[in-house]
């Protein structure tokens, strides 16, 4: 019998250490060499600009996302970024706690692309006394001055729902209530994607929650958490005319699935898996929205927010060293939690390392100061090139970055980073 526990046991350690040894070497035992700062086009000195408004209400911002602004033709014309930020997250956080007090609500903010402006989005017709604590959002894009639908995941007192609002470009600073969207089936709702006005992916990023009671919490998350149990999952959802919603499960067994993006042709979703610091790609029917996984590629850090870009690269930004962003989170005397942005670009068939027998040897990403080659080998179809880099004394705790294809220029925000940093080239 001892030696069957044994054997169980062993199994068990060796299937850890072949799914997470990098990244608990990389990521927890020992602290990443990242410098202070690192732009991939220039300066951070001279090219980063770092926004925050008098307030400081601008702070520990978990996603953002472009609203666009389309004319008649369907081309972009206006282009805005709508940033979800939560100045008490600290006091509130259902993913990494603590759960001490849901008060005040968190703030919306609009910053115009054109001029770095920075504008606070009205929450009206919210209902009275229903807290906001927002994390993954996504907007459709307004067509020729039409409203867009803008929903929001929000981790309330009582539970986590997804808000629904309409805001329209006539009245930009304004996001006008619709409807909290409810089910059982919202165990732990964190990033959207979109498929309609009034369809979308949600990750749930956890079975065990913070929510359960002591001392379930914060034990069995944090264990789910730092083991990877595949106990996550990725589901569609569908807006019904009624309010009702129809769920369906899209992909199950995810470690910690955090961060969901659909690529512009929409025919592949990319979900990111925090625990394991990797991105699963899928196809999509776009039809159907049905999913089929093909492949996944590792991260240098613990993948959180992701987005495609225009030309079809992925920006993946995450966190470097996981006890340092626990300090952070823990408010412990200097600490800082690194910071780590990568693009990831489609290789071609005809990249002459593509099908090479040695391909995963090659060294790559060697403009940044810390090759996140150093971590992990190089992977067959797509190139890492990591896009920003920081020990945290510069911009710390990276979670969400976007960038625009157009400009080329840089935004991210920081879950417990005050301000809104761009980069341009």
């Amino acid at each position: 019998m001892l030696s069957r526990i044994v054997a169980v046991l062993a199994v068990l350690l060796a299937t850890f250490i072949y799914r997470s040894g990098r990244m608990t070497q990389h990521g927890i035992l020992n602290l990443p060499a990242l410098p202070p700062s690192y732009y991939v086009n220039g300066d951070v000195q001279t090219h980063c600009t770092l926004l925050r408004e008098p307030a400081h209400t601008l702070k520990y911002c978990e996603d953002m996302t472009f609203w666009d602004h389309l004319d008649a033709d369907g081309t972009v014309a206006a282009r805005f970024v709508i940033a979800g930020c939560d100045p008490n997250r600290k006091a509130w956080n259902t993913v990494m706690g603590p759960l001490r007090d849901p008060e005040p609500r968190a703030y919306l903010w609009l910053v115009d692309t054109t001029d770095n402006s920075l504008q606070r989005i009205e929450l009206a017709g919210y209902p009275e006394g229903h807290h906001f604590h927002p994390l993954g959002l996504e907007v459709t894009p307004s067509q020729d001055g039409a409203p867009s639908f803008l929903y929001a995941v929000n981790h309330a007192r009582k539970e986590t729902t997804v808000e629904q609002f309409i805001i329209s470009p006539d009245t930009p600073t304004q996001a006008l209530w619709q409807r909290t969207l409810s089910s059982p089936w919202f165990v732990s709702p964190n990033a959207l994607a979109m498929t309609s006005e009034m369809s979308f992916y949600v990750s749930n990023d956890h079975l065990m929650t913070r929510r359960l009671p002591f001392p379930l919490a914060p034990a069995l998350p944090l264990i789910e958490s730092l083991a990877g149990l595949p106990l996550s999952w990725l589901a569609h959802v569908t807006v019904n005319s009624d309010g009702t919603i129809t769920h369906e499960l899209a992909a199950l067994g995810i470690a910690f699935a955090n961060g969901v993006a659909i690529s512009p042709d929409g025919t592949t979703l990319a979900l990111s898996s925090t625990s394991l610091g990797q991105v699963h790609f899928y196809d999509r029917n776009v039809t159907t929205n049905a999913l089929k996984y093909r492949e996944t590629v590792s991260l240098p850090f613990f993948s959180d927010n992701i987005m495609f870009d225009e030309e079809g690269a992925l920006i993946a930004t995450g966190h470097p060293h996981f006890p340092s962003l626990v300090a952070v989170a823990g408010n412990k005397t200097d600490a800082r939690g690194p910071s780590w942005a990568v693009s990831l670009t489609p290789l071609s068939d005809n990249t002459h390392f593509a099908k090479s027998a040695h391909a995963a040897d090659r060294k790559y990403d060697l403009r940044a100061p810390l090759s996140a080659s150093k971590v992990h080998p190089a992977n067959d179809r797509w190139e890492v090139e990591t896009l920003f880099q920081s020990d945290g004394s510069v911009f710390g705790t990276s979670c969400t970055t976007l960038r625009d294809s157009r400009t080329g220029s840089l935004y991210m925000v920081g879950l417990y980073e005050e301000g809104l940093m761009v980069c341009r080239p």
